[in-house]
């Protein structure tokens, strides 16, 4: 996915490890999968190619592997921590996929706990497992979602969530990857 955002943005190998300060061989070793990246590089790559979370759990858009499989078993997924949300990713070892699933505690109280709206390419499904939270959207009104409530949306609009109940609510969101 870094190589593609890279790329994307028409920038050089070199031009984005300078833009995001780290050394032209550690992001090619990130962008072949040679090293995994401590969580201030991911912060800064994420920051130069305008990245948003979830785009950065995806590898590649497509298959010709029919017959996939991946399993996580319960609370073993690979965790990413963000100030506003801690995921734990699902099914994570498929290099070649266009769905990310995984469970969010969502951290955030207030919507000023964000640095703006959220927003990625592709569709977004979420699922209230536990607590309450309001989901704010860039063109409808704040929605107040509780356990078992679910809710579709494209994610390329302005998006994000903050808990409501005394607990920080738990969610289980896939997002498709265009």
């Amino acid at each position: 996915m870094i190589r593609e955002a890279r790329k994307e943005k028409g920038l050089t190998l070199e031009e984005a490890a300078g833009a995001a300060g780290i050394g032209r061989s550690t992001l090619s070793k990130i962008e072949n999968n040679q090293t995994k990246p401590s969580f201030d590089i991911i912060r800064r790559l994420m920051q130069t190619l305008e990245l948003e979370t979830p785009q950065l759990f995806v590898q590649s858009a497509k298959s010709d592997i029919s017959g996939r499989r991946d399993f996580t078993s319960s609370g073993k997924g690979e965790h990413k921590e963000t100030r506003t949300y801690d995921h734990e990713l699902l099914c994570n070892e498929l290099t070649s996929k266009r769905m990310v699933p995984y469970i969010s505690t969502i951290k955030a109280r207030e919507a000023a706990d964000f640095d703006g709206w959220v927003r990625h390419s592709g569709e977004e499904f979420m699922f209230v497992l536990s607590g309450a939270l309001t989901l704010y959207t860039e063109h409808y009104r704040p929605l107040q979602m509780g356990p078992g409530d679910s809710v579709y949306y494209d994610s390329g609009m302005g998006h994000g969530c903050v808990s409501t109940s005394e607990e920080d609510a738990k969610v289980l969101w896939v997002s498709l990857q265009d």
